[in-house]
């Protein structure tokens, strides 16, 4: 179990909750009158501390040197000072994870910042809202998360490698790292995505109204998705010329989807949302019913599988939202009560000293690693270095899951084939590049997610491609697979079926609903997650339909969560010498970023859509700026920071905003008047001059300002160059966190189309040329 001391607000309460859900022991590090959280938010902060001790911060030096991971949100703040004597006194083998805004190097190293200005820092607002309003912040404060689960990913990662290191972890290339499209676009076609609303500017999917609700769908992204959605249509009567020939052309299809939006829109119209919800998931099409907050507690998979968890809060029992995926071995505590400041502590550790003193004494087989004292020299390409990871996935979830562990020195083979192709390298709607050509090898969405890999062309529609695969995965540590619940135990490459060519492999699953539970064989997209939830519901303006997300962040989420699963159970296996399942659900990742929706849901609440406003700030917005297009960022946090805001921008003397309550009574006109002075200055110009006097700001970033413009960005270096064979030289998303001795890089561009296939099969299998010629011959290597 790994110990963690978690002191700071920035991101280090997400951390410590993702810890938690695997098993780690996490106690906050409080300050003599509790955490401000406590008093300021305290569903939010039951919905991240519940789960943790408590130690006051004069107290805390004492557990330090028990303690594996030092979790440190201080950014600067008044703890800082104890954050780094926890440190000290924790010794050479402790991780010390910083987690930062905008990084530890740079112009903006010290700025203000709050989860609005991150997001837009890191281009996410870019991607969400209507084309003709400001841009939007998602629900959930998903910015905040985003750094605190690389963080997570950063700490078992740094752990494996012995400890003895130092991580940052930036906020900002976090955000950066997890836009789907939307600085790729860019870098492959000189193009920068504009806000769609509801419709996913290369899937075909948008959000329809039902007679009693919303459902996200469309097309499909695939031809049989699209016969099928035909042949649902030709069956009621309602298919019209959607079957005559031009429609049968996917690049024609993608062109004219309005036409067909409007179609379906008038169809659906009619219809009962869970009803059109159910038959089309029977047609094995993506549709989603956008659930709300509190439909989600009753929701028939969720409740099956187990998803949520209750909560002991001062106030009485309370239901959340649960964890992104359960890892045998890496178990959350059964009892998650939100603890008064201080008063675990001493428990903890009592328990842990009574612990120790009756432990058995434990074999090298079972013994946790613990480095207190030394640094090992480790291999330079990460910490996961002589890891092998069989990589059965597609499009972006589970891509984006391998990636990261090849981003840290892990060998992850790709299973690929032009019989199963993956819809980034060859559908039109995702083949960013500056050619017209269609050449597999050049598609910027593919070779971004994809590098540091290695390519192999197997076709798993035969007996001897599945054999192949099998006698792969003998040699593999992890297989990460995203197929739909029933495939892999019908290619006969299940769980079970690996096991006996690998007694100890780890196989994490990331089907978007789970192995178990009654939707186990729905289907599904990214917005198809989104809107079950509850994500879609809760993102838009107050009074207005819900816009959603309509970008690919819940797959990255989800990859995000495998990746640090895979991980988790890694851990286990070096202490136990024990491989394992890991059954994950996509749904359950993002209903998991919902952040304290259900926990207020539960309590009566009713949770509604905040647009760019916030409960405990205000001003609190996007606001225009000179220029068409730009914006900026202001999130004024305290009655103070407004008088420096009104004093700046000659705001009118109005008593009434003194205070917050007077604020948000009045937000409204307050927000013309901001918007005055910041439409007739450029949106830099804006942020320099308000973070000059303390006040949270940022410029809203788009695919081309975070590329050319971003200086906190080229601070970090995130954009990394590379050269690629067929492609040429391009720039690539960087590494979100940094970690001293086993940094992890961006050092291969992605792999051509079957290109390490022989190398691999002789290297690993023994299979030498005219064996591989007959397998060639025999369609098994295509």
């Amino acid at each position: 179990m790994i110990r963690v001391l978690e002191i700071g607000d920035y991101a280090a309460p997400d951390a410590g909750r993702m810890l938690v859900g695997l098993g780690a022991d996490v106690t906050i590090v409080e300050p003599p009158d509790g955490v401000a959280a406590r008093r300021t938010d305290p569903v939010g902060f039951a919905h991240r501390a519940a789960g943790k001790s408590s130690v006051r911060a004069e107290d805390a030096i004492e557990l330090a040197p028990g303690c594996d991971v030092v979790l440190d949100g201080t950014w600067g703040g008044p703890l800082s000072q104890v954050a780094g004597d926890l440190v000290a006194a924790a010794g050479r083998g402790v991780v010390h994870v910083v987690l930062t805004p905008y990084g530890d190097a740079g112009p903006a190293a010290d700025w203000a910042a709050t989860d609005l200005t991150v997001a837009a820092a890191g281009g996410m607002l870019a991607l969400i809202g209507r084309p003709d309003r400001p841009p939007l912040r998602p629900y959930g404060e998903q910015a905040d998360q985003l750094a605190g689960l690389n963080a997570a990913i950063a700490t078992l990662i740094a752990a494996r490698a012995g400890g003895g290191q130092r991580v940052i972890v930036s906020g900002q290339a976090s955000v950066a790292a997890s836009l789907e499209f939307g600085a790729i676009t860019y870098i492959h076609t000189g193009r920068v995505p504009e806000r769609t609303g509801s419709t996913h500017p290369m899937a075909p999917h948008t959000l329809f109204a039902t007679a009693d609700g919303l459902i996200a769908g469309g097309l499909g992204g695939s031809p049989r998705m699209w016969d099928a959605t035909l042949a649902w249509l030709t069956e009621n009567g309602t298919a019209g010329d959607l079957v005559d020939e031009r429609w049968q052309d996917p690049v024609y299809r993608v062109r004219h989807r309005e036409e067909i939006f409007d179609r379906l829109a008038d169809i659906v119209g009619e219809m009962k949302r869970d009803q059109l919800f159910h038959e089309g998931q029977a047609r094995r099409l993506p549709w989603a019913a956008v659930l709300r907050p509190e439909e989600l507690t009753g929701n028939a998979q969720l409740v099956e599988r187990g998803f949520f968890v209750d909560v002991t809060t001062p106030v009485g029992p309370a239901r959340d939202v649960g964890f992104a995926a359960r890892v045998g071995g890496a178990a959350p505590p059964t009892r998650l009560q939100v603890p008064e400041p201080g008063e675990q502590a001493a428990r903890a550790a009592a328990e842990r000293a009574q612990d120790a003193a009756s432990a058995e004494p434990t074999t090298s087989a079972t013994a946790e690693p613990r480095v207190r004292d030394a640094a090992p020299v480790l291999p330079r390409r990460g910490a996961l270095e002589g890891i092998r990871v069989l990589d059965l996935t597609w499009v972006l979830a589970g891509p984006y899951a391998t990636k990261t562990l090849a981003d840290h020195g892990a060998e992850v083979i790709k299973i690929e084939s032009r019989h199963r192709p993956d819809p980034t390298r060859f559908s039109p709607g995702f083949h960013l590049s500056r050619s017209d050509e269609t050449d597999p090898d050049t598609s910027g969405y593919f070779n971004n997610v994809n590098r540091n890999k290695k390519s192999v062309t197997v076709n798993l529609r035969t007996q001897e491609g599945r054999d192949l695969a099998l006698r792969l995965a003998a040699h593999c540590d992890v297989v990460v697979e995203n197929f739909a619940a029933g495939v892999l135990d019908r290619l006969g490459l299940g769980y079970d079926r690996l096991r006996q060519v690998r007694e100890d492999i780890i196989v994490v699953s990331m089907s978007g609903m789970g192995h178990t539970g009654p939707w186990r064989d729905y289907v599904s997209y990214a917005d198809a997650v989104s809107a079950l939830s509850g994500w879609t519901a809760l993102t838009g303006e107050p009074g207005e339909q819900p816009v959603g997300v309509v970008y690919g962040l819940a797959d990255i989420i989800a990859g995000h969560h495998a990746a640090l699963a895979a991980l988790a159970a890694l851990a286990v296996r070096d202490r136990t010498g024990s491989g394992q399942h890991v059954d994950m659900a996509q749904l359950e990742t993002a209903a998991a970023h919902l952040g304290d929706a259900i926990l207020r849901a539960d309590r009566g609440e009713t949770v509604e859509p905040l647009g760019n406003r916030h409960p405990r700030m205000a001003p609190h917005g996007v606001f225009p700026c000179l220029g068409d297009g730009t914006w900026v960022t202001i999130a004024v946090r305290t009655d103070e920071e407004f008088a420096r805001l009104a004093a700046v921008a000659g705001l009118p003397d109005d008593p009434g905003w003194a205070t917050l309550a007077g604020r948000q009574a009045d937000e409204s006109a307050l927000e013309k008047h901001v918007a005055a002075w910041t439409r007739s200055r450029s949106a830099e110009a804006i942020a320099e001059i308000l973070q000059g006097n303390g006040v949270p700001a940022y410029p809203l970033r788009d695919g081309r300002t975070l590329v050319e413009h971003d200086a906190a960005l080229r601070a970090w270096e995130f954009y990394v160059p590379l050269r690629h064979p067929a492609a040429g030289t391009f720039l690539h998303e960087g590494l979100p966190a940094r970690l001293t001795r086993t940094p992890g890089s961006v050092h291969t561009p992605a792999p051509r189309l079957g290109e390490h296939t022989a190398e691999l099969l002789a290297g690993l299998l023994g299979l030498d040329e005219t064996e591989q010629a007959v397998l060639r011959g025999g369609g098994v290597l295509e």
